[in-house]
């Protein structure tokens, strides 16, 4: 998605965002901007404000100071759980046509459905999905609305192992392919790293922001995270013909960047 002169539009932007809840000081002098077509990705210790960026973000709360514009036309959001309760009945498939104005017709909620992996729940209730099955039913009520901006909370809460990875995947692809601006707060620092373009590491106040790979290496993530994160990372390396610069842009091997082995972080082209 592009805005005139082929200048990459940004969908939402945080200025100086600062938010308590009474004495608590929640987010303190916080930026933040998403564009189209980018996936940014907040990670932190619990506690770190996470959650509540993203309710910022989304309108759910007012900050104390600080400025929040939104020029994205349709939001998706993905919360991080969402309890109904048992003596609602409500279909998977009545649950996901209340998100969009036209009427779906079954072929339609199928189709995302299978696309997210769970095409075998549409008839189900909601109430007797598993964890994991309630989020893919989630990611694909977010994205049967077509939005310009994604906000996702712990996207993958409840899903096996192999199943994360295909979600990542998918919600990569919304961003390069649909130019969908992505937000989202995770925990899978393994895969997120691998998966987002740049990484914001939260503790209340912005600790360090950037390329995944340099803040895999930013002291305070390393102080936030420890060591044996920062080990298990490297595990997932692979070998390149190029360099990065210090802001992560990526470099020929004759402008300086130097040929190393790369940490999850490292983005092609």
């Amino acid at each position: 998605m592009q805005g005139q002169g082929n200048a990459v539009m940004s969908l939402l932007s945080l200025h100086d965002v600062r938010l308590s809840h009474g004495r608590t000081l929640v987010l303190d002098h916080v930026d933040l901007t998403v564009d189209a077509g980018r996936i940014i990705t907040v990670v932190g210790p619990n506690g770190a404000g996470k959650s509540s960026l993203l309710k910022v973000a989304l309108g759910l709360l007012t900050p104390d100071s600080g400025r929040v514009e939104r020029s994205a036309k349709v939001i998706g959001y993905v919360p991080q759980r969402l309890e109904i309760g048992r003596l609602l009945p409500l279909s998977v498939r009545r649950f996901l046509a209340m998100a969009i104005r036209e009427t779906a017709d079954k072929g339609q909620l199928e189709a995302m459905l299978d696309t997210v992996g769970a095409g075998h729940v549409l008839a189900r209730q909601v109430v007797d999905l598993s964890g994991g099955e309630m989020q893919r039913v989630l990611l694909a009520r977010a994205l049967l609305r077509k939005p310009d901006l994604l906000v996702l909370d712990e996207p993958v809460g409840g899903v096996d192992v192999a199943g994360q990875a295909e979600l990542y995947d998918l919600i990569t692809g919304q961003a390069r392919e649909a130019g969908v601006g992505v937000l989202m707060v995770s925990h899978d620092l393994h895969v997120v790293m691998a998966a987002t373009d740049h990484v914001v590491c939260l503790n209340r106040h912005v600790c360090c922001a950037g390329h995944p790979e340099a803040v895999s290496r930013h002291p305070e993530y390393l102080a936030l995270f420890g060591p044996r994160v920062a080990a298990s990372l490297a595990i997932y390396t692979h070998a390149h013909d190029h360099g990065h610069g210090a802001d992560g842009s990526v470099l020929p091997l004759d402008a300086g960047g130097g040929g190393h082995v790369h940490g999850p972080g490292c983005r092609h082209g």
